[in-house]
């Protein structure tokens, strides 16, 4: 396996991803205050107390909108139980499906006041984590397009998401990434290395050869269990000086900000001189120059345009008679 994949996040199949994901306990905790913000102290749906009777009963169906790649029904189950509803749950896709507008993604069944206080909480979440799946589509297939069009293969570069996720919301919207076809680049600072550039800006470049060497030595001696190590770079110069390091110690180069002409001068100076090395390009992609980076022969493009600018996916609730 590559150093750079994490077999935990990456390699997984969705439905034990998100089991990964959940043993973490951060789904639980977002789950439960998504709860108690919309019911208060006191767990009170107060209009559907005036509106309904303790023994309605309520059965809906979970309503795609808009054409959409689904993810969130996973957490459907965890939403049921935080809620202590009592309701039925029946899952009609699965999260990384395509859904048609009008497709029925699920149905719930049981006592209305529990499914009415449920209602937007479980909007909410299948709604954003739809859009950042559907987006994630759009940039790998746009990738895709690029590297083929190049002659490389179909996956020959790997579309990852960053840290730039909403607070509290990161590991839903890492898993959405992974329900629309794109990679995990690291859940956090404590499971990876990557030195930025303010993390040498006190380095001089005669100097960063051995500075990286140490550090990566380091990390690798103190930190087993990293995912990768990783340096990020300016310049073709820094990426020189990086290439000097003994194979092995530094899993992954990022570039940082270069058009595609000077990325594909980076690919092959890393062809040249140290050819197991992955670069990654990262800054300013979106969804329209994608295509021409994933053409110079980079092996992964990691991009905050996933979750940051995703729009969410209208989902609703359709009762049934």
């Amino acid at each position: 396996m590559p150093p750079h994949d994490s077999p935990d996040l990456n390699d997984l199949p969705l439905a034990e991803l998100y089991a990964t994901l959940a043993q973490t306990g951060l789904t639980r905790r977002l789950i439960e205050l998504a709860r108690d913000e919309d019911l208060g102290p006191q767990r009170l749906d107060v209009t559907s107390a005036v509106a309904t009777n303790a023994d309605d009963r309520l059965r809906v169906r979970i309503v795609a909108r808009e054409a959409c790649t689904v993810s969130g029904l996973a957490a459907i189950p965890e939403i049921v139980q935080a809620f202590e509803a009592g309701v039925l749950y029946e899952p009609l896709s699965a999260d990384g499906q395509r859904a048609d507008p009008g497709a029925t993604l699920a149905r719930l069944a049981g006592p209305a006041r529990a499914i009415l206080a449920l209602e937007r909480t479980t909007l909410n979440l299948l709604g954003r984590l739809s859009g950042i799946a559907t987006r994630t589509v759009a940039f790998v297939e746009a990738a895709r397009r690029g590297a083929e069009g190049a002659g490389l293969g179909p996956d020959r570069v790997h579309v990852c998401d960053t840290r730039k996720t909403t607070p509290g919301l990161r590991v839903f919207e890492k898993y959405a990434v992974r329900c629309g076809g794109g990679r995990s680049h690291r859940l956090g600072l404590h499971d990876a290395v990557l030195v930025k550039d303010n993390h040498l800006a006190h380095v001089p470049i005669d100097a960063l050869t051995d500075h990286v060497r140490t550090l990566a030595a380091r990390a690798r001696a103190e930190h087993p269990g990293l995912w990768f190590v990783e340096i990020e770079v300016d310049t073709l110069e820094q990426l020189r000086a990086v290439c000097r390091a003994e194979p092995g110690l530094i899993d992954i180069v990022l570039l940082d900000n270069m058009p595609p002409d000077v990325l594909r001068e980076g690919v092959a100076i890393r062809n040249e001189h140290a050819p197991s090395l992955r670069l990654e390009a990262s800054g300013g992609i979106r969804l329209d120059t994608i295509a021409s980076i994933a053409a110079t022969g980079i092996d992964r493009i990691s991009t905050g345009a996933l979750t940051q600018a995703a729009p969410a996916i209208d989902v609703a609730f359709d009762a049934e008679s």
